[in-house]
């Protein structure tokens, strides 16, 4: 039996906010390795996401972004309940990987679902059930996407996994309402 596959999600921010950060939008859909994101759904945020058990092939002729994006590295959800969360994710196919203290009674649990990982956090008080909350999204070459956003992109760092690094977004300024962090 194949596991479920993240194939597609639904995004706020019009094709012109993608192309302030960088991105190649063909039409109204944002190609990220196996991951097709259509752009302009909703008033904010994340609106949805495509799981299926008939994952995509990456495309030979993936079209190139600015920002040199080439993949979906991760899908960050956050939860009111890991537990229940972790249950829903199971009981859909998905496969618990990992699961990480980071402090103050929250993990993070982590989902390979086909090419991107799942990273579900929680505890968040405050919360009813999961919200789709950011995207982390691999690039070619880090310092070149840096270069190209400039005040747009926060300090490059050292990433939690070893020998990577990343730089949030500051996505607001491009029109977005989706934290996004670009990772070597």
């Amino acid at each position: 039996m194949t596991e479920p596959a993240l194939v597609g999600l639904e995004v706020a921010g019009d094709a012109d906010a993608w192309r302030a950060a960088g991105f190649g939008p063909h039409g109204d859909v944002v190609r990220l390795g196996a991951v097709d994101m259509v752009v302009g759904v909703g008033q904010g945020g994340i609106a949805s996401w495509d799981v299926t058990a008939e994952p995509r092939p990456r495309l030979l002729w993936a079209p190139a972004h600015p920002n040199g994006a080439n993949a979906l590295d991760h899908l960050v959800v956050f939860t009111d309940d890991p537990v229940r969360t972790t249950s829903k994710y199971e009981a859909m196919g998905l496969h618990r990987r990992r699961v990480r203290e980071i402090g103050n009674g929250r993990t993070q649990t982590f989902f390979r679902a086909g090419e991107p990982i799942i990273e579900l956090v929680g505890p968040i008080p405050d919360m009813h059930g999961e919200q789709f909350w950011g995207l982390a999204i691999t690039v070619d070459d880090l310092d070149a996407c840096a270069a190209l956003l400039g005040d747009k992109l926060g300090r490059v760092k050292d990433a939690v996994q070893p020998g990577r690094r990343i730089a949030t977004l500051r996505h607001e300024d491009c029109g977005l309402t989706v934290p996004i962090a670009f990772m070597s």
